[in-house]
Parts: structure tokens; sequence; C-alpha cells
């Protein structure tokens, strides 16, 4: 009698402490309300991702053990758990691409209208306010807080630079940037370094939506793909298990490691294809909290 539940009391077991696990570590998890700029929002966004990334492995462990109570198969056990416990990484990115676009739309919108205002013989520190109001969302809490330092007296160099910090995006140093040296310089030609970054900024948001594009598709048939894979191999294992025997032999097991390999490199590859490299940032801050006597980074702070 005790030998015919070993396996049902097993299973009930892992499954209560997998989810005793789980439930623990979401009430630990409970990230803080998101702040007003673009960087600190991806910073509590990443925040969540590690949370997210903690429950995957709770949930990547308790189906682990529950494939390895089913099967008996140690490899299969590991794979599952890897696969669970790693899935942001094999098959996430999505959201941060469609994030870093939707920040380039709103920063051509905003250069643009910056550009018509400026045209209107208004000063750098009159047009930022102005434009500011109807500024894009994935950009306005950064431009509200560049506003509400103009309006403390800043010096307009200083709050252009901690603007970028805000954005945090290498598309926005490159307009900064173009800002700050004309606010240093005071020098004529404003509205046609605008107009061109403009350009450039739509040249670019038309080439990222291009490439997001045609990865959502390969991101679509690696997980199709993925997908079809596991149920077959799923519903053969627990379905047709003479199909099967083979494997629960040392040298069989031996031999699904080698398949999972080969399998979990594909996977990989096929992510790396579907992934975008981002640019690196040029425009650095340094810490305020950092030893004022320490050079600046790679000579590039301002």
């Amino acid at each position: 009698m005790l030998e015919e539940l070993r396996v049902p009391l097993a299973a009930t077991a892992g499954a209560l402490i997998g989810l005793g696990c789980a439930l623990l570590l979401i009430a630990r998890s409970r990230s803080p309300e998101a702040s007003a700029t673009p960087r600190r929002r991806r910073l509590v966004a990443g925040g969540r991702d590690s949370a997210s990334s903690a429950r995957l492995i709770v949930i990547g462990i308790f189906a682990g053990i529950l494939t390895l109570v089913v099967t008996e198969w140690i490899v299969l056990a590991i794979v599952v758990a890897g696969v669970i416990a790693f899935w942001n990484k094999l098959f996430g990115g999505a959201r941060n691409e469609r994030d870093a676009i939707t920040r380039v739309e709103g920063l051509a919108t905003w250069i643009e209208a910056l550009r018509d205002t400026i045209a209107g013989a208004v000063g750098l520190e009159q047009a930022i306010p102005a434009t500011a109001v109807n500024a894009a969302p994935s950009i306005r809490p950064a431009l509200n807080l560049l506003v509400d330092r103009l309006r403390v007296r800043e010096p307009l160099p200083d709050a252009l630079a901690k603007f970028a910090d805000d954005l945090d995006d290498p598309s926005a140093d490159l307009v900064v940037a173009a800002l700050i040296l004309n606010a240093r310089l005071r020098g004529p030609g404003l509205r046609d370094v605008l107009s061109a970054l403009a350009d450039s900024a739509r040249d670019e948001l038309d080439v990222r939506r291009r490439v997001e594009s045609s990865r959502r598709s390969t991101r679509r048939s690696v997980q199709v793909v993925v997908g079809v894979i596991v149920v077959v191999a799923g519903l053969l294992v627990l379905f047709n298990q003479q199909y099967v025997e083979p494997y629960e032999t040392v040298e069989g097991q031996l031999v699904l490691a080698g398949v999972l390999c080969a399998f979990g490199l594909s996977v990989l590859w096929l992510r790396r294809l579907s992934g975008v490299e981002e640019a690196e940032r040029f425009l650095l801050m340094r810490d305020s909290s950092a030893d004022t006597s320490s050079p600046p980074v790679s000579g590039q702070a301002l």
C-alpha cells in the first residue's frame, strides 16, 4: 500500500513545497511604484524582471521535481527546470524593443516641436517648457523634470545633461549633445541642426520598426517550433512508454543529454538572431554620490 502511494505523496509534497515557495517569493517581491523618469521606471522594471526571474526559478525547481517524480529521468528534469528558470532570457526582450521604439518616436516628435517653436524667435529656455506640455508620454516625465530644473535657475547645460541621464537612451544623447553645445556657445543654426536630428530620428524609427517586425516573426517561429517539439515529446513520454523506454537506461540518458544540448544550442542561436544589440550611450554624467576628486569616466562626463 505504501509503495503504491509513494509517487502520489511525493508529487503532492513537491507541489505544496513549490507553491509555498512561490507564494512567499511573490509576497516579498512587491516592487514600489514607478518613479517619474523613464530611467527610474526602467530600473523599477528591472527590479520587477528580477522578481519575475526569481519566481520562474522557483517554478522551474518545482517543475523539475515533478518531472523527476513522473518520469524518473534526471536529465529531463534538469532541462525542464533550466528552461523554465531562464525563460525570460530565452524568449524575452520584445518589450524592451517596443519601449525603445516608443521613446524614439516621442523624441522625434519633440524635436520637431522644439524646432518649430524656436523658429518663432524664441530662446531655448523658453521653447523647452512650451513643448513639454504636449510631449509624448514616453518622454514627458523626463521633460517635466527638465522644466522644473530650469525653473529653479539650474544652468541649462547641467539641466540638459541630467535630462539625458533621465532618458538613458543612446538616441537621446545625440539630441541633448547638440542642445548642450548650443546652450554653451550660443551660436546660430540650431533650427537647422534640429531639422537634421528630426530627420535622423525619423529614419532610425523607420529602420527599427522594420527590424522589429522581421524579428517578431522570427521570435514567433522560434516559439512555435519549441512549443510543438515540447508538446510532442511530452505526449510521447506520458502516453507511449514503450517508445521512450530506451532512454531509461544510463546510455539512453547520455544520448538524451546530447540531443537536448543540441536542441538548446539551436534555440539559443535562433534567440540571438531575433535579438537587437543596442548602441552604448556616449553622453555620461558623473554620479553625484561619487567622490568629486575622481576623474570623469572615459573622459566623456559632462
